[in-house]
């Protein structure tokens, strides 16, 4: 990026505005337990919204307490997050995740992670299988309140494309770059607006470049405005 931080961030701030007054007012995600969100935010790799709550509950009505889904038959716990996709590997990575923090805490439950910093929290989840910065972003804002800013495929879709990222950068370069350009208080509202932006206009194929709010600060859509104009002329 060849523009410094301060200039970046007022970029950010004015794209939340627009965000939000063409999306409407921000509607945070229904609270969750530490661990429910940890599971949860597994079951959402690689699918929708809709089928991982549907893994997530037939998950809960299948085996109400944690302590059966560790001691369940691995293909048991797997069925009942069939619809989920990636059953076995999600229910492989459950367990794993179940048996680490039994193995730390003697009892399955991470409600101590309310006592710690935001920084301490973050290592702990990394440490436990399968568990990246992702997860423990989302845990962090969407389960204990914290300031956090999750990168998911539309988020870090939508950096690269307006500028606030270098080209290539991974998703875990582009947390540590962005989560200290948001202010604090956007930063789950961003999020949000930014998931529901990449879903219905900056789409990963076929972007609605021509309805996006944020046209005008977009690199990306002046590169295709070049494609288009040369087909604009000829029709």
């Amino acid at each position: 990026m060849n523009e410094d931080p301060p200039s970046v961030q007022s970029k950010i701030v004015e794209a939340q505005r627009r965000l939000r007054d063409q999306q409407g007012p921000f509607v945070p995600k229904p609270k969750l337990p530490i661990l429910d969100e940890v599971v949860a935010t597994v079951l959402s790799q690689h699918t929708s919204d809709r089928n991982s709550e549907r893994a997530f509950a037939r998950l809960k009505a299948a085996f109400p307490a944690w302590e059966q889904v560790l001691e369940a038959p691995p293909e048991l716990v797997a069925a009942a997050i069939r619809c989920g996709g990636i059953a076995d590997q999600k229910a492989r990575r459950i367990q794993q995740i179940l048996a680490a923090i039994e193995e730390r805490e003697g009892r399955i439950s991470l409600d101590g992670l309310n006592d710690l910093d935001d920084a301490a929290v973050e290592e702990y989840l990394t440490s436990l299988p399968g568990v990246g910065p992702k997860t423990a972003a989302c845990v962090l804002v969407f389960s204990m309140g914290r300031a956090a800013f999750p990168i998911d495929t539309h988020v870090h879709r939508i950096a690269a494309r307006l500028g606030w990222i270098p080209p290539g950068a991974t998703a875990e370069k582009a947390y540590r770059i962005l989560t200290p350009l948001i202010p604090p208080a956007i930063r789950y509202d961003l999020h949000v607006a930014l998931i529901t932006h990449g879903r219905t206009v900056c789409r990963a194929r076929q972007p609605r470049c021509k309805e996006c709010v944020l046209r005008d600060m977009c690199s990306f859509a002046s590169t295709e405005r070049a494609v288009e104009s040369p087909l604009a002329r000829l029709a």
